[in-house]
């Protein structure tokens, strides 16, 4: 995936949190003391589909990429986890309510997500967005979507882009299987999600053999963080110590690559960057 936004963006990423941490200083967050007290980590996760989660059919246990992030920051905070599979349209309001303690759900960061929630600095990925079509559909590049209809999931950080930048007629659905159902069914003549898993979907489901991914480049590729409420400046630290502890080991590139996925430049550069800095 090509950057748009690349190393430079990560330190105003990390200047904006700090000034989060700052403020939250004086009235620390009682989360990490009550994750710690009960033993137990729940995040909210995302499973849209391979590579970022699923539920196994065998075992009813959710499995993807977010939930080995999810244990992951479990195991770094000596605990043990519960996953919580969210949707875009209650995410936040599943964070925000506390019924999960933090957020592993596919949500880049954007300024406006970050003017209601708090986040961890230093980001784990960067991920874009894709355009899938039926074949022939005449849709090859995100300006031959002006005017037509497109299904999104209901909180996307692609609807702005794509209604205001390309002049799409924006649908949105509860979720990603909703909206690819919406596609099938002939409501929208494209379906804009995260990049990885639309790519796996026309690669390997023969399902979707008539479809391809349309879109010369990904959309707005963004830096994927973890999220977390308003003002939990100890939680922010602990678990950013983490995530950087992740790029200093090389832990996500194993993990991108166990899970099918291509580490992006950006993963590859915060790998080089942690890896000379002490722990």
């Amino acid at each position: 995936m090509n950057s748009v936004f690349r190393l430079p963006f990560v330190p105003r990423i990390a200047a904006a949190a700090l000034l989060c941490l700052a403020a939250g200083a004086a009235h620390a967050d009682a989360t990490l003391d009550k994750i710690r007290q009960r033993g137990k980590l729940v995040v909210g996760v995302i499973l849209p589909g391979p590579p970022f989660g699923t539920i196994d059919p065998a075992t009813q246990k959710h499995i993807g990429y977010n939930v080995e992030l999810s244990e992951g920051v479990a195991r770094g905070l000596g605990v043990t986890l519960e996953t919580i599979q969210v949707q875009p349209s209650n995410r936040v309001q599943f964070l925000q309510q506390g019924k999960v303690d933090i957020l592993i759900a596919n949500m880049q960061w954007t300024q406006e997500r970050s003017e209601i929630l708090s986040f961890v600095p230093t980001p784990f990925e960067e991920v874009g967005g894709a355009a899938i079509a039926r074949k022939g559909s005449g849709i090859a590049r995100w300006e031959d979507t002006k005017g037509k209809p497109v299904c999104v999931s209901q909180g996307s950080n692609f609807t702005k882009p794509l209604a205001e930048q390309y002049g799409a007629q924006i649908k949105a659905f509860r979720g990603q299987p909703e909206s690819l159902l919406a596609l099938r069914g002939g409501n929208c003549v494209a379906a804009v999600h995260v990049s990885p898993t639309l790519r796996d979907l026309v690669e390997n489901n023969a399902d979707w053999k008539d479809y391809e991914i349309v879109s010369p480049r990904d959309l707005i590729p963004s830096p994927s963080v973890i999220w977390v409420r308003r003002g939990e400046a100890d939680t922010q630290a602990a678990i950013d110590r983490i995530v950087q502890d992740w790029h200093r080991t090389g832990w996500l590139i194993a993990v991108e690559k166990k899970n099918g996925m291509t580490p992006t430049p950006l993963l590859r550069q915060l790998h080089e960057k942690f890896r000379k800095t002490p722990a």
